[in-house]
């Protein structure tokens, strides 16, 4: 159903919590642009999304001005130097039905870009100044935020990562029972954050070769970490042009490499190219059978160098772009560490025809409070698909690859802005609602709430809502089909904005999976 068509002013914002589009939202009503409202939406979403963003993280923004489009890359780097000897160990976290080993300690910091990618966004492209941008979340770290039902979902999960310290129970802890994490309807009041956002709006340099820097490089030192001075002095916001990509009568543009994500998706679309899905019908038995056999070439484009090569069949016809998004592909992973955990995006449109799409990751966590700033920092080398052959393994001063992916889809005079969360369920998250978009012509809000699947490691997942008929033919192609009871985070969360070229008609789709927000001003 095609959402009912609203003139605005201002702009539309898709965010994973209201008071990160509320951050957002407000910066377009005090005359900024739609990269002013991503900087404030990434500050706010420190507070409001502390799980999937931190200030120690990193991230990506594909941008589109007049001048064009370009994707500034703020994701984490590896140290400039190994130390022999770390702290690094292993903690569960335990998922209800599965139980998942994560990796902290010191030794599991990876260079922060957040910070300096975020205000270098914001000052090539933005109006306003710093200060203005950091006062929502300034307002909402002083204030607090209220736990919703989904963070408090996400703090019993990582409970084990985030209530480790006196500091993070502190935090994150319930304050009747500290050893439990905080539960809906409380508050998550980081207080001290209000402080650090200050401060760096009225100096930036603070978390490259001020104070800041120097905490972070402190502690690493006393723990057992890699990190020193000079990885945050020498680290750098990389501008790459985004990977262009064609598909039917869409054009997409998304983040190219070192990231992986695009790439994956650009496979995917590619081969998605040589089947009628329309004919199909979404849902249908084909489609659905169409959707995971690609995404198991996907899944293998992804293992390593060492896979055999795909069929013919599966990689048909020759030369095409297949050829050198798989070439793309195996020089990422040949020579950039991958990490692929929490994450969080967000969508803005405004006015006057600026799109910012942006994802920003701090791991899974470490659960180490930084000193009187009161945000955590990064676990980036304790990702177990950095390194599949053993951690320790990364080289040094090496940009990390990511899976994220921000997304500009163009389709019949309208551009579409998406991206997701979700670890290795972004490339399927984003390719379904690209597909679902173009193969099937469906209205944003369709587009995001429709159901989705992902294939991995032999199991095939699947959100209710798909015929039965097609469940059941499932069944018959794959060993292990797990169906899910509901829509849930695992399957991503794609906030995404729209906007009718020359047209003040904006639609905005939060992502109900991740309690996502979406408003209009």
């Amino acid at each position: 159903m095609q959402e009912a068509q609203e003139i605005v002013r201002h702009g539309a914002v898709a965010a994973g919590h209201r008071e990160t589009a509320r951050a957002a939202i407000r910066m377009l009503e005090s005359g900024g642009n739609a990269f002013d409202a991503a900087a404030a939406s990434f500050f706010a979403a420190c507070v409001a999304e502390p799980i999937f963003c931190s200030p120690a993280g990193g991230g990506f923004l594909l941008a589109r001005t007049s001048n064009g489009d370009v994707v500034y890359d703020f994701f984490n780097q590896t140290p400039l130097r190994k130390r022999p000897e770390c702290e690094f160990y292993p903690i569960l976290a335990d998922f209800g039905d599965s139980v998942q080993e994560f990796h902290l300690g010191a030794g599991s910091w990876a260079t922060p870009g957040a910070i300096p990618g975020v205000i270098k966004f914001q000052h090539d492209l933005g109006r306003l100044p710093l200060q203005t941008i950091v006062e929502p979340a300034v307002k909402l770290a002083r204030e607090g935020v209220v736990v919703t039902p989904f963070l408090q979902h996400l703090l019993e999960v990582v409970s084990a990562i985030y209530l480790r310290s006196g500091a993070g129970r502190r935090l994150f802890g319930n304050p009747h029972r500290p050893h439990q994490p905080l539960r809906a309807g409380q508050r998550f009041l980081p207080e001290k954050m209000a402080d650090f956002f200050l401060n760096v709006a009225g100096d930036p340099r603070l978390v490259t070769e001020g104070e800041i820097a120097r905490e972070m490089a402190r502690s690493s030192r006393e723990r057992g970490g890699h990190l020193t001075r000079e990885d945050f002095a020498n680290y750098r916001v990389r501008l790459r042009n985004p990977l262009e990509l064609k598909y039917r009568n869409g054009a997409i543009r998304t983040n190219p490499a070192p990231s992986i994500g695009g790439s994956l998706i650009g496979l995917a679309l590619d081969l998605l190219e040589d089947y009628p899905l329309a004919d199909y019908g979404f849902g249908s038995p084909l489609h659905l059978e169409v959707l995971v056999r690609v995404q198991n070439i996907l899944n293998r484009s992804k293992r390593g160098l060492h896979d055999p090569p795909p069929t013919r069949d599966e990689m048909k016809p020759e030369n095409s772009v297949r050829s050198n998004l798989r070439a793309s592909l195996r020089d990422t992973l040949k020579k950039h560490p991958l990490r692929a955990r929490g994450t969080t995006h967000v969508s803005v449109l405004d006015s006057n025809g600026n799109a910012a799409a942006m994802s920003v990751s701090n791991g899974s966590g470490s659960g180490f409070v930084l000193g009187e700033y009161g945000f955590t920092m990064n676990n980036m080398l304790g990702e177990e698909d950095l390194n599949p052959k053993g951690f320790h393994l990364w080289r040094p001063n090496r940009r990390i690859a990511s899976m994220m992916a921000p997304t500009f889809v163009e389709k019949g005079g309208s551009l579409y802005v998406t991206g997701s969360g979700g670890s290795n369920r972004i490339r399927t998250a984003v390719l379904q609602v690209i597909s679902n978009l173009i193969d099937f012509d469906m209205g944003l809000t369709t587009a995001v709430e429709a159901p989705r699947l992902h294939f991995e490691h032999g199991t095939l997942n699947v959100e209710p809502g798909f015929p039965a008929p097609s469940i059941t033919h499932l069944e018959s192609r794959f060993e292990r089909l797990l169906p899910w009871r509901q829509n849930g985070l695992f399957f991503g969360g794609t906030h995404s904005v729209q906007q009718e070229r020359d047209k003040a008609v904006f639609r905005c789709q939060g992502d109900a999976r991740r309690a996502g927000a979406g408003l209009k001003s």
